[in-house]
């Protein structure tokens, strides 16, 4: 396997780290941009470069790329980690400088998380914008790889993990709508093995389990996989309508959160496997997904 040099942007959060150590593992060199005043000594202890920039400021980002093979990037403004970040500054100015870098640099290939059938998300702006971005990346002529992943089950699973211990999954879209998951541990292979697959370069590849599935079968498995009764419970529209609104203004991250709940709710967030079994030679299970996220939280059945 060749040994490449990759700069991954967003490595300090929950996806982008999974991406630093599977590289690693693989034996590949990773250089990580990390915003001034962020803490990065847990990258350092792991043997990775530490390059201070920011992708909303252009000047930073071409030391960065500096003799690196490939980008790969899980930057998004909509998580907010850091005061100023945004939709507008970092999904759409931000990921603009880090491809027009990339293209002056003349990066070898760009890898890019994207979202599952973004381009049909119109009514909610972050979804939408990675569709954006998307066109963006091909008018540039940077070889790119675009994965799109479905909702993070263990993301999902987590937000209710003290309910599911006694016995509750709490949610706030269709109980019976089919929607696409995946696990964040299978989406940060995937990112990987992206830039050692030729043949994916210059696709968008949707990213999902072998099919797609719904909450009252997520919470079936859940009560087969814990060995306890896991009772699914939908929150009342209106319940949900003043809940979005004070999360919203506790943590700015919920803003939208009602539109993506009314987008996964409309059988759109499906995925189409057939190019990521052909390109990676595996879908994964949602049982096998929701069992990892149990045996990670002590909660699987000992049989």
């Amino acid at each position: 396997m060749l040994q490449r040099k990759v700069l991954v942007i967003g490595a300090t959060g929950l996806l982008g780290g999974k991406v630093v150590k599977e590289l690693l593992q693989k034996g590949h060199r990773v250089r990580t941009l990390v915003r001034p005043g962020t803490e990065a000594s847990h990258l350092q202890a792991q043997g990775v470069e530490i390059v201070r920039g920011d992708i909303t400021e252009y000047e930073t980002l071409l030391p960065a790329m500096c003799d690196i093979d490939v980008v790969i990037t899980t930057a998004n403004g909509y998580s907010h980690r850091k005061k100023g970040d945004s939709l507008e500054n970092t999904d759409d100015k931000g990921n603009r400088n880090l491809v027009d870098a990339a293209k002056q640099m003349q990066i070898k290939l760009f890898v890019f998380t994207s979202i599952l059938t973004a381009e049909k998300a119109k009514s909610v702006p972050h979804f939408y914008q990675k569709s954006v971005t998307e066109d963006y990346i091909e008018k540039s002529g940077v070889p790119f790889v675009s994965l799109r992943p479905g909702g993070f089950v263990d993301t999902l699973l987590g937000f209710s993990l003290k309910d599911i211990k006694n016995g509750k999954f709490r949610a706030m879209a269709d109980a019976d709508a089919p929607a696409s998951t995946i696990h964040s541990d299978d989406v940060a292979r995937y990112l990987v093995l992206a830039i050692e697959t030729p043949e994916a370069v210059g696709h968008r590849i949707d990213l999902g389990t072998e099919q797609p599935t719904n909450l009252r079968e997520i919470a079936n498995l859940l009560s087969e996989i814990t060995g306890q009764k896991v009772q699914l419970q939908i929150i009342p529209p209106l319940v949900k309508t003043i809940l979005f609104k004070f999360m919203a203004v506790i943590n700015p991250m919920f803003r939208g959160t009602d539109k993506a709940m009314e987008y996964v709710s409309s059988g759109k967030y499906v995925a189409d496997t057939t190019l990521q079994r052909r390109l990676f030679a595996d879908v994964p299970s949602l049982r096998d997904s929701i069992r990892r996220w149990a045996n990670q939280n002590g909660l699987a059945a000992t049989r």
